[in-house]
């Protein structure tokens, strides 16, 4: 149920805020989780975001990055099981990043931003929870990284003089966004 770290223990309570501040019905079917093809659905996902410490406020975030993980160009089976240090990296785009305070600026994959770390984390613990994803059995990463752990951040969009990413790729300035991609640690150690 955890990946080492303490977790919140997720009441009935807190689960159904979680549920609610979806808009959408518990037993919704999400999709298969890899890589050991679990079934996930909106409360399934809403306990593992309660674990990770997550507000209501950030579960259409979390829900948005799962989505966009199981897309099949995102190829998250190869993510979750292959040998170097990749992991899922999360950035978000729009007003929502502000709405929830998540950190665009400095130490935004570092500690001390609660958004950050608990929408990724949440993320994290689906994939361990529902999708049986487990280090040394599916997850062969050789070193691994933190971002295994947690890996969300937001553009810092007033900041910068070109376009936000998420219009670059289409969406109107207004429009809330996740991207995930697969990441590797600064460092990355290999063995032949």
């Amino acid at each position: 149920w955890t990946d080492g770290l303490p977790v919140v223990f997720p009441t009935a309570q807190k689960v159904a805020a979680m549920v609610a501040a979806s808009g959408r019905n518990a037993a919704d079917p999400i999709g298969p989780i890899p890589p050991r093809w679990r079934q996930a659905t909106i409360e399934k996902i809403a306990v593992n975001a309660v674990l990770a410490g997550c507000r209501p406020e950030y579960f259409p975030v979390v829900l948005a990055a799962i989505d966009a993980l199981l897309d099949n160009d995102c190829q998250l089976y190869g993510i979750q099981t292959a040998t170097n240090t990749t992991a899922p990296l999360l950035f978000v785009n729009g007003p929502i990043a502000k709405e929830i305070d998540i950190n665009a600026r400095g130490n935004a994959l570092g500690q001390g931003a609660r958004a950050n770390a608990t929408i990724g984390r949440a993320v994290q613990l689906v994939f361990r929870n529902i999708g049986g994803d487990i280090a040394g059995e599916t997850d062969m990463a050789t070193h691994g990284h933190a971002g295994k752990f947690t890996a969300c951040f937001a553009e810092a969009e007033d900041d910068s003089p070109w376009a936000p990413f998420h219009v670059d790729a289409g969406f109107g300035p207004s429009d809330s966004t996740v991207t995930v991609i697969g990441a590797s640690a600064p460092q990355n150690i290999f063995t032949y």
